[in-house]
């Protein structure tokens, strides 16, 4: 099976749509996403309409979770929590349900999938770092063979046994039989890698072949879109400076 993955749209409706159209071209049997529908962007409702089109399960993200009600924000800074105030107003009620819907994981066969670390799901923790993969390698017998997440809008991949991590640095990788695999696949709408292309996954359980994608999408236009609301003009830029 070839399992097609976005994560961290963000109301990027233009990235999204980049990095469906690159999964069509290459072919998927399955569309996972794993959070973060909303927040920071100017289409929320486009974005949740084309997720709930096109996904076979959509996980939930901490964005989701603050704009449907399912956890507080108030701890955020100051202009992130506008712009969840400003999702929560925008964010029709029929969306806003199905974000309250989304489950924290999700598992097929060997691969599962959540937002950030699988250790403890509703507390949203970040993992980039082979500092920060040491929970997951004290918990190894919990956790899947490979293991999917978002949350820190970075490309990064580790290979884990029960004593050791060892980060992946290649674009394209085979997964090897003797190793756990967490592997963050970027951001959709918002990357912060320095690059501003939209991010998105793909990885065939047959042959455990995995490449990040990354496309060039309409930036200027995602970014022209949040200008043109009263959310705060930094997302717009960020989006151009892929920060």
């Amino acid at each position: 099976m070839r399992i097609g993955i976005v994560s961290d749209v963000h109301a990027n409706v233009e990235a999204l749509e980049a990095c469906l159209q690159a999964l069509d071209e290459r072919g998927y049997d399955y569309l996972a996403c794993l959070g973060d529908v909303v927040g920071y962007g100017a289409q929320p409702n486009e974005c949740c309409a084309l997720i709930r089109e096109r996904a076979d399960v959509t996980i939930l993200g901490n964005h989701d979770a603050a704009v449907c009600g399912r956890m507080d924000y108030g701890y955020y800074r100051l202009i992130a929590r506008q712009a969840l105030d400003w999702h929560a107003r925008h964010v029709t009620d029929e969306n806003k349900a199905w974000l309250a819907s989304l489950p924290y994981q999700h598992r097929v066969g060997d691969v599962a999938f959540c937002h950030g670390s699988p250790v403890n799901h509703e507390d949203f923790e970040y993992i980039f770092s082979q500092e920060q993969m040491l929970e997951l390698v004290n918990a190894y017998p919990a956790q899947a063979p490979v293991t999917f997440i978002g949350h820190s809008h970075l490309c990064r991949a580790f290979g884990f046994s029960a004593t050791q991590v060892t980060e992946v640095l290649r674009t394209r990788f085979h997964l090897e039989p003797d190793r756990k695999y967490l592997i963050t696949v970027g951001s959709t709408g918002q990357p912060r890698d320095y690059d501003p292309r939209a991010c998105a996954g793909l990885y065939d359980t047959e042959t455990r072949a995995f490449e990040f994608l990354r496309l060039e999408y309409d930036v200027e236009q995602a970014a022209a879109r949040i200008l043109a609301t009263d959310l705060s003009p930094a997302f717009g830029k960020r989006l151009l400076l892929g920060i």
